[in-house]
């Protein structure tokens, strides 16, 4: 340590909340980099003292950092020092930079790359973080999240809302997302449980609305599916008698439940096409709970919406 500060390959690291520039360890390392990183993205360099390329590319980090004006920070680890924090963040070789955002680590890279790299790597974090430590956080967050959960990883996105949810208890969005996120993993009964969590004013919100009515048709659904019989002998006596709506209405469910929208569909179809009002319509309004759940946008719901209206309108 002492031979790269004598070098003048290195800053003096500041102190305090607002300090772009940072030594840390395992101890501090929850508040200097996932607590820090709620507000802005941190960069972490893992560096040692008898590490040539780690010389060469600390100063050009911390030029770097300096020059984005606080929409990024660096806390610097000596690898030597905190060899337990390496091993958990499997740190294979030196140096090595990890962005943090939002308590979660979103890029990393490894080596000493000039410094047209490094700020690349800064420009994306800025724009990934919403453009730095001036903008709302948790609206940073929440952007973040939904782009997570847009891209199927419900994992990721649900830890960002569970994070939102940490530093705004009762965000409606972060909630309604928690769902969502809950749903895709099949986790009905923790969706239930977050959505029980919205208040009255939240379920009024216009821009949570229709998610919102997503959400409980969906949860409706997955409790249909629970109770869904088993495909081979309903088949078998939709097959017998193509005329028993209610074995076909339970077929419907039963793919419903094995996750074949597509084979569910088409038994309520088949349905609506022999006896469109039978039980008070209820293959139609079943089928429009699966468009619903499905997204009005969704391929599946625009394929057999078209459907529905070809068999309605014939």
């Amino acid at each position: 340590m002492d031979q790269m500060m004598s070098s003048g390959a290195a800053s003096t690291p500041q102190t305090g909340a607002d300090a772009l520039i940072t030594e840390t360890t395992l101890q501090s390392f929850g508040k200097d980099v996932v607590e820090a990183s709620m507000t802005r993205p941190v960069l972490v360099d893992f560096w040692a003292d008898w590490c040539g390329p780690c010389k060469q590319l600390m100063p050009a980090l911390e030029a770097a950092v300096n020059a984005a004006g606080g929409a990024v920070a660096l806390a610097k680890v000596n690898a030597d020092q905190n060899q337990q924090l390496c091993a958990q963040l499997r740190i294979q070789s030196l140096p090595t930079v990890m962005a943090f955002w939002q308590g979660q680590p979103v890029d990393a890279f490894q080596g000493a790359v000039p410094p047209s790299e490094i700020k690349a790597f800064i420009d994306k974090l800025v724009t990934l973080s919403g453009g730095g430590s001036n903008n709302d956080p948790v609206a940073a967050a929440m952007a973040q999240a939904d782009e997570l959960l847009v891209a199927g990883e419900a994992m990721q996105a649900a830890q960002v809302y569970q994070q939102i949810l940490g530093h705004a208890p009762g965000h409606a969005g972060a909630l309604v997302g928690m769902a969502e996120a809950a749903l895709k993993l099949d986790e009905a009964d923790q969706a239930r449980d977050v959505m029980g969590m919205l208040d009255d004013e939240a379920r009024k919100d216009a821009d949570l609305k229709d998610r919102i009515a997503r959400i409980e048709t969906a949860l409706e659904l997955a409790e249909q599916a629970e109770n869904a019989g088993d495909i081979a002998p309903l088949a078998a006596a939709v097959e017998a008698d193509p005329l028993n709506h209610q074995a076909r209405f339970d077929l419907a469910l039963a793919h419903q439940a094995a996750g074949d929208m597509a084979a569910s569909a088409e038994a309520l179809l088949a349905i609506i096409m022999r006896d469109r009002e039978w039980n008070e319509d209820a293959a139609r309004e079943q089928l429009l709970k699966l468009f619903e759940a499905a997204g009005q946008t969704d391929p599946f719901t625009l394929k057999y919406r078209r459907r529905l209206s070809s068999v309605l309108f014939s």
